[in-house]
């Protein structure tokens, strides 16, 4: 069963998402995009709503036995794990000292003078490309709230069901434009979905800042 792409590319899809968000546009907000497909749907939502762009460098803690079922995540400067039995701390010591390590090289890589570090008190809005089983996001989530933003908003073009659900016991607000019944992964519903490079990542961090300071 084939369906009709949704959006074009990225750029599309962050024109499309911004509409949705429009209601946050007064508020005191920052939007965190999720590296790197998140990258460009968030450049085109933060131009539409006057908002500064950062990343948000989390990865995630995989189980030893399936390193794509995430039992937490970390960052630069946090840590967020769900206890699971038969994942012993040396484990997750050495895996949070390895993805600190790779964050490390990406951080430099990645940094522009609007590096968004204190989220305290304003309304963030996590973009990634599109969102599966959630799981990753879930923690990421959770390790956000560390910082104690005022409102926590996700916010993608695509999103299955389950994750939606899943993710709004957790946040402020889920915000999707398509939550198909039948959900094939993100790229079934991208015309293009080509992968994004750190090149690319880098020019729409830096152009927005180009464009934000010509707009202020």
């Amino acid at each position: 069963m084939f369906h009709e792409y949704i959006f074009h590319d990225r750029i599309d899809a962050g024109i499309q998402l911004a509409k949705k968000l429009k209601k946050y546009q007064g508020d005191p907000g920052v939007i965190l995009a999720v590296p790197r497909g998140g990258v460009m749907v968030a450049y085109a939502v933060a131009k539409e709503l006057g908002f500064p762009m950062g990343l948000i460098l989390v990865k995630k803690l995989g189980h030893p036995m399936n390193k794509e079922y995430a039992i937490g995540a970390v960052s630069l400067t946090d840590e967020y794990v769900i206890p699971h039995e038969n994942v012993s701390q040396e484990y997750i010591d050495a895996e949070t000292d390895r993805i600190r390590k790779r964050l490390k090289k990406m951080y430099p890589k990645f940094s522009t003078e609007e590096e968004i570090q204190n989220v305290a008190g304003k309304t963030v809005i996590v973009i990634d490309d599109g969102i599966a089983t959630g799981n990753t996001l879930l923690v990421t989530v959770r390790m956000l709230k560390l910082k104690q933003p005022a409102k926590i908003v996700v916010a993608v073009p695509v999103a299955s069901q389950s994750a939606i659900q899943k993710l709004s016991k957790e946040v402020d607000e889920v915000i999707s434009v398509a939550s198909p019944e039948i959900f094939y992964g993100v790229g079934s519903f991208y015309e293009n979905f080509e992968q994004v490079t750190d090149s690319e990542v880098i020019y729409y961090l830096e152009r927005l800042h180009r464009e934000m300071k010509q707009t202020g």
